[in-house]
């Protein structure tokens, strides 16, 4: 998994624009080597990541043993419907791959807003290709396209919301950037 989703991390990453002070969230961390990228990015910030699963929350926490430790990573077993952070704790929130398995898109994105600071980035990457939901299997994956995916975030008051495509072997890769409105809540 880690070698599959390497290149669209990396773009996520470029996107979010991390500096080190930042306090960043990961949505769906998986295996935990994006965790730790953005970890060594952010030196005098914070990391969080929140993933449903327990075998990748164990996972994460072996790779990223020292940081968590250090207190400069958190990572805990929770879904992007009821993040266990307070309002307005990141600066950053990235999640790639991971929209397929939510039920709706407007709660996940109302409590990313709620997290986020007024101002804060949001970087969401999924494949949007029509061949991705002929290739996996419909009762687990929920494919959407960019138009449904945008149109949640404004919903949930994003703003400056965009995508960007980019191919990656024969798949395309959608990155959607969008920022908590400064107003809103």
């Amino acid at each position: 998994m880690a070698r599959e989703t390497v290149t669209a991390n990396e773009t996520a990453l470029e996107l979010l624009d991390l500096q080190p002070a930042d306090h960043v969230l990961e949505v769906g961390f998986g295996h935990g080597a994006t965790i730790a990228r953005v970890a060594a990015a952010v030196s005098r910030g914070f990391v969080a990541g929140v993933d449903p699963s327990p075998e990748m929350c164990r996972m994460a926490a072996r790779r990223n043993r020292q940081a968590v430790a250090s207190e400069s990573v958190e990572l805990r077993q929770a879904s992007v419907e009821a993040l266990p952070f307070p309002d307005d704790s990141f600066d950053k929130v990235l999640s790639v791959h991971t929209l397929y398995f939510w039920p709706d898109l407007f709660r996940p994105f109302a409590e990313i807003q709620r997290a986020l600071k007024p101002g804060g980035r949001l970087v969401v990457a999924y494949r949007s290709d029509p061949a991705a939901a002929r290739s996996f299997p419909a009762p687990v994956y929920r494919f959407r396209g960019e138009a449904e995916v945008e149109d949640a975030l404004r919903t949930s008051a994003f703003s400056e919301v965009r995508t960007l495509r980019r191919p990656s072997g024969d798949a395309l890769i959608s990155f959607t950037l969008a920022f908590r409105s400064t107003g809103s809540r």
